[in-house]
């Protein structure tokens, strides 16, 4: 008998311990008494967060505390909740109800949220009011630092392009249009220089961290980019690119449907922060504004750094592309107006290895010694063209990679037979190829005082002698077929 008591005793306690552990029943309801006699003992101020202000427009706080408090662990733990459709794909979140009341707690204070759906809607707000001086304004912040935090982390990307639409007086009213951006291009998966990856995550990365240190200097919080050089590069890729790194929206301007220089500066007014801004053939409107009665010079210049941008452009990235710079007027590219120039060359060995191993899934195949060797005859060609070769063939690598062999091949020969090959009066051979050197290698400017320095490609020539020697052409008979030509 005395065994069966004792055990009888054992089980009674282990019983009234889970009980009093288990969250729905006596500890939780000893809580939420708790709380009451709580809020019966101190004084409360409610504070509204109206859905639209006194103008009735959205009251963008509102919008803001309506994302906080769904992120809140809290409302997991409410009594009830609503489930609906995420962004993604049969994925289901959290949202608050009507008259639903969610707990939060901050700096030591709790407070409470009440979701008000009536005529109009709205979020009211529960404190102690011996809590009220010491954290409203600092609550208030939080909630801002943590939405920003939110939308950052699950913001999809939009594309926004400018139009124009008439309105009932037959003015033409700028909008933008977005679509989502879903363009798969990344840093890493770029054929561009590693080293030049590495000093643009860099240098966009300490953008994002400037935001004193601009303000400190009296400067607009901004950072501008040219991207230049033959087309099929990759400089579009690139944006996207720049666009995902940054987590930033793409607002691209089409110059040809702007009016004049009024309704550039409409749109700029219109381009909301975290925005990354991109002109495309910047160098063809530039040439074409001395002629036209659009878009000027002066325009774009204003556009690129006028007094406006210190209004509209802070927190945001401007993006050129050109083919080339050279004919451009020093004013358009003065520091200031552009930071960072990137050149985008044609082909080299290794981005043609990135391409071959983004295409095709190789990192080496016994072709690769065959494509360098043709690469260092000066033989190249773009990297849209070169991929489009190895996603067309990308169930043989082999076959993909002797396709991209005979294409280079090819455009050997045509870059040299197109070359006016001539002999100066000292005996050196020559090709009229007066492009800057500045032309056929990467070029990274990190800021308007530094740049780095452009390495010459020696190589160029020792190719063309290569691949001549392999059409065994003797210098007699290719000065002689120049004189022939001469005559």
């Amino acid at each position: 008998m005395g065994v069966l008591f004792i055990l009888s005793i054992i089980i009674s306690f282990f019983v009234t311990i889970r009980l009093f552990l288990y969250r729905t029943t006596l500890i939780f309801r000893l809580k939420k008494w708790g709380h009451w006699i709580e809020d019966q003992i101190h004084v409360h101020q409610y504070l509204k967060v109206p859905e639209l202000n006194e103008n009735n427009q959205e009251n963008i706080f509102y919008r803001k505390v309506y994302t906080y408090l769904n992120s809140l662990s809290s409302l997991e733990d409410s009594d009830f909740t609503n489930l609906i459709s995420g962004t993604k794909t049969n994925s289901v979140v959290l949202c608050i109800d009507e008259d639903q009341v969610i707990h939060d707690t901050f700096l030591g204070a709790r407070v409470s949220w009440t979701n008000k759906v009536g005529k109009t809607k709205a979020f009211v707000l529960k404190l102690k009011k011996i809590d009220k001086r010491r954290i409203l304004h600092s609550y208030i912040q939080h909630i801002y630092r943590a939405v920003e935090d939110i939308e950052v982390r699950f913001k999809e990307l939009k594309l926004y392009i400018n139009t124009g639409t008439q309105d009932n007086n037959n003015n033409i009213i700028f909008r933008w249009g977005s679509v989502r951006l879903s363009h798969p291009a990344t840093i890493d998966t770029l054929a561009i220089d590693p080293d030049l990856k590495k000093k643009v995550k860099s240098d966009l990365d300490s953008f994002l961290k400037s935001k004193q240190y601009y303000n400190k200097l009296g400067r607009v919080w901004k950072r501008s980019y040219l991207l230049y050089g033959p087309s099929g590069t990759g400089k579009s890729s690139f944006i996207a690119a720049m666009a995902k790194l940054l987590n930033y929206d793409v607002y691209d301007i089409d110059l040809t449907k702007v009016v004049d220089n009024s309704d550039l500066k409409q749109l700029l007014l219109q381009i909301g922060t975290r925005s990354l801004i991109v002109v495309e053939d910047l160098d063809r409107f530039v040439n074409q504004s001395r002629s036209s009665t659009a878009v000027s010079l002066s325009g774009i210049l204003n556009f690129m750094d006028g007094i406006l941008n210190s209004c509209c452009l802070s927190e945001k990235v401007m993006v050129f592309t050109m083919n080339s710079k050279e004919k451009i007027d020093p004013a358009v590219l003065r520091p200031g107006r552009i930071d960072v120039h990137i050149y985008f060359p044609l082909c080299n060995f290794d981005s043609f290895k990135t391409l071959a191993n983004n295409c095709l899934g190789i990192k080496d195949h016994k072709l690769f010694p065959q494509v360098e060797e043709i690469l260092l005859t000066g033989a190249t060609m773009s990297p849209a063209e070169m991929s489009e070769l190895m996603i067309s063939n990308r169930g043989s690598p082999g076959r993909a990679l002797k396709l991209v062999i005979t294409a280079l091949q090819i455009n050997g020969e045509s870059r040299l037979s197109s070359s006016a090959i001539r002999l100066h009066h000292n005996g050196v051979l020559a090709t009229e190829d007066t492009s800057p050197v500045a032309e056929t290698s990467n070029v990274y400017v990190m800021d308007s005082n530094c740049s780095v320095p452009v390495v010459k490609e020696f190589q160029k020539l020792y190719g063309l002698l290569r691949l001549k020697s392999s059409k065994n052409i003797g210098p007699s008979d290719q000065f002689s077929g120049s004189m022939d030509r001469s005559r």
